[in-house]
């Protein structure tokens, strides 16, 4: 049976700031999915990450459906007008048009989706990212499905052993490039530690898997870019993933093991600070200090015939507590930098922020250097 997952997250609102969603947020798009379960999807789970409020729905209908993208449209929609009638902050930040056109992908929103068959067993790990970029991926999914230090399988599981590949998005330029690994590993991380720029879009076991059908993708994750599409800073990317995990797969220790590092990320504060990303709850997913930390959260799922069972809150876990602490003191760390390198954001990402209009206030004044 194949089924498709569909991560659909938007930014429609928070109180006090950009921290959190809103219970009746929830409870406007729970209104609209429930009546669309069985219709146009299976089933359907809601939950937020910051103040992004995340949709992750199974259907039969394959990825980039207009009847899936338009049912998370509306509960978008929905949720801002609850939103604007609460009078919460940046009512429907993420809603850069208000006109539906076939899909969601340049209107604003953010979508991770996967068509896969479904194996006796589907354990599917859900990420979801607040105050950062779709680049913040970049390092975790490499040392899940390439790093053999964070990945035990690639070394001692027979079915992972000649490894992955992985679609590589050149997102300025609107071009992709796939990478057999480990054979092309060099050659992908002189692209994607550039995360800014180029972003790991897909990842698929290689043909000679036998455990992983051909074609299915392992790993997918979100790729837009809300200042390319609006032109200017409208608010944080904030990206979402689906990785699945076991059987030829990474086990979901393995898919979980990359955050036990606070690597650091873009976007923070103004989308215009690198910071330590930090992972937690779903309950502490509330970005407060300057706007941050970044957050992730991880959700894991069986899905069995379309259907959702779970979710278990995956970071809500003591042994991650460590480097949580070592995140808020490296956050400390990057803090006591103020507006400086390397805190700030170098000036090629800054021309995506708020800080054009700042240096447009001072053409005419600068003058020949002798």
């Amino acid at each position: 049976m194949d089924i498709t997952l569909s991560i659909i997250k938007a930014d429609v609102g928070s109180f006090a700031g950009h921290h959190v969603v809103p219970k009746e947020l929830e409870m406007a798009a729970n209104t609209v999915l429930a009546e669309a379960k069985g219709e146009v999807i299976t089933d359907y789970h809601i939950t937020h990450c910051g103040d992004d409020l995340e949709l992750v729905m199974t259907h039969d209908r394959g990825e980039r459906n207009e009847q899936v993208h338009e049912l998370a449209w509306n509960a978008f929609q929905e949720a801002a007008e609850v939103a604007g009638e609460l009078g919460l902050y940046a009512v429907g930040q993420d809603l850069l048009s208000d006109v539906f056109a076939g899909n969601v992908s340049g209107l604003g929103p953010a979508s991770a989706e996967m068509e896969f068959e479904e194996r006796r067993s589907n354990p599917v790990l859900t990420f979801m990212m607040d105050k950062t970029e779709p680049g913040a991926f970049n390092l975790p999914i490499y040392k899940m499905f390439a790093d053999p230090f964070n990945t035990a399988g690639l070394v001692i599981d027979p079915s992972m052993h000649s490894g992955f590949v992985f679609e590589v998005w050149d997102i300025k330029e609107n071009k992709k490039v796939d990478f057999a690994c480990p054979e092309e590993l060099y050659d992908m991380l002189a692209l994607i530690g550039s995360k800014a720029r180029y972003v790991i879009k897909r990842v698929y076991p290689k043909e000679d898997n036998p455990k992983a059908p051909s074609g299915d993708a392992a790993a997918v994750v979100s790729t837009e870019k809300l200042a390319y599409i609006a032109g200017e800073y409208v608010g944080k990317d904030d990206p979402v993933a689906i990785v699945r995990v076991q059987s030829g797969l990474p086990a979901t220790g393995e898919a979980l093991e990359p955050f036990s590092h606070p690597m650091l990320v873009s976007g923070w504060m103004r989308g215009s600070f690198n910071g330590p990303l930090l992972p937690t709850s779903v309950e502490h997913s509330t970005p407060t200090r300057f706007d941050g930390p970044p957050r992730v959260i991880a959700l894991g799922f069986q899905v069995k015939d379309g259907v959702l069972r779970g979710p278990v809150d995956l970071f809500d876990d003591p042994a991650f507590d460590r480097v949580r602490g070592q995140a808020c003191e490296l956050a400390d760390y990057m803090r006591a930098h103020g507006p400086f390198e390397p805190h700030r954001l170098s000036d090629r990402d800054m021309e995506y922020t708020t800080l054009p209009s700042v240096l447009k206030r001072l053409e005419g004044r600068f003058e020949g250097v002798e």
